[in-house]
């Protein structure tokens, strides 16, 4: 089933892709891979969530966010490929997860993007090579942001 088709299965609605925050570019293609700069959990094109995991935010409100932040990562992929068909698979993952010191499930936290990745486009193809890692500060004080490098059809 194809990425499009799976969205609308799950029911899925994509918010607007967010605003740039900075000079750089969303999306940058080299060959078949394409670099998605760092997100973060946005709502609506220009709001985010706030909080420290660990600290005002639970276990389960970080992975929340992750999840967020993948839906604003297919946002910004569907607006810049045209189709999220055009993906022929997740390559590589970096999460960064604003907490406290004492808080050491950072990977836990970035499950929350990672499983919503493998339910739209499948256990091969959306489950690429990842890493998590914790940081004290965020830009804005959002509680994660994630960066990905995906492997295109065409």
């Amino acid at each position: 089933m194809s990425a499009e088709a799976r969205i609308k299965e799950l029911g899925i609605e994509l918010p607007p892709p967010p605003e740039a925050g900075g000079v750089y570019q969303p999306l940058v293609r080299v060959g078949n891979l394409a670099f998605l700069s760092g997100h973060g959990p946005c709502m609506d094109g220009k709001t985010y969530l706030k909080g420290r995991v660990g600290e005002n935010l639970t276990l389960e409100e970080g992975q929340a966010a992750a999840r967020q932040v993948g839906l604003s990562l297919l946002a910004t992929m569907k607006r810049e490929l045209g189709s999220l068909d055009r993906v022929a698979r997740l390559v590589k993952t970096l999460a960064l997860v604003n907490s406290t010191n004492d808080f050491t499930q950072q990977p836990q936290v970035v499950n929350g993007f990672s499983e919503l990745f493998r339910d739209i486009f499948g256990a091969e193809a959306g489950v690429g090579a990842r890493s998590a890692m914790a940081t004290n500060v965020l830009p804005g004080g959002i509680p994660v942001e994630i960066e990905i490098i995906i492997e295109l059809k065409d």
